[in-house]
């Protein structure tokens, strides 16, 4: 698995997934407590300031973690440059823009809330959307 980890590493370098390992026989061992890794390897990720993560559960090859990444971590949605993001992004986008700072904090304080309910892999993959277009405006992307 090893080989297959690292070359994901080396694919996602320039993008916005972080793939990264601890070694937790050695240094790792704090880390690894904390984030409750009982059995190695253990593959954990984390979506839209989600600080617990959640267990991996799929293929270990390379192919299958690659589509992971695609389908669920990858951002592909910039707001300074909205050419990859769906029609639906663009209009929320839109819409945000349109809001003053302070809307756009109160929308994303309340979408937060809702990071850890139980609902449809769809409407989730929509919160998460939604979360990171706000994070980009508010990080200075609504200045183009």
């Amino acid at each position: 698995m090893k080989p297959d980890w690292d070359r994901l590493g080396s694919e996602y370098a320039d993008s916005s997934v972080l793939i990264a390992d601890v070694d937790c026989t050695a240094d790792g061992d704090a880390l690894c407590q904390e984030y409750e890794v009982q059995g190695y390897p253990t593959i954990k990720y984390f979506k839209d300031g989600d600080a617990k993560g959640e267990d991996y559960q799929g293929g270990r090859d390379f192919d299958s973690l690659k589509k992971f990444v695609e389908d669920e971590l990858e951002v592909k949605c910039s707001v300074k440059d909205p050419s990859e993001c769906s029609d639906k992004e663009k209009g929320y986008i839109q819409k945000m823009k349109g809001k003053t700072a302070e809307e756009r904090a109160s929308q994303l304080a309340r979408l937060d809330g809702m990071t850890g309910d139980k609902m449809k892999a769809e409407l989730k993959r929509w919160l998460g959307q939604r979360i990171r277009i706000l994070k980009q405006l508010d990080e200075g992307g609504d200045e183009l």
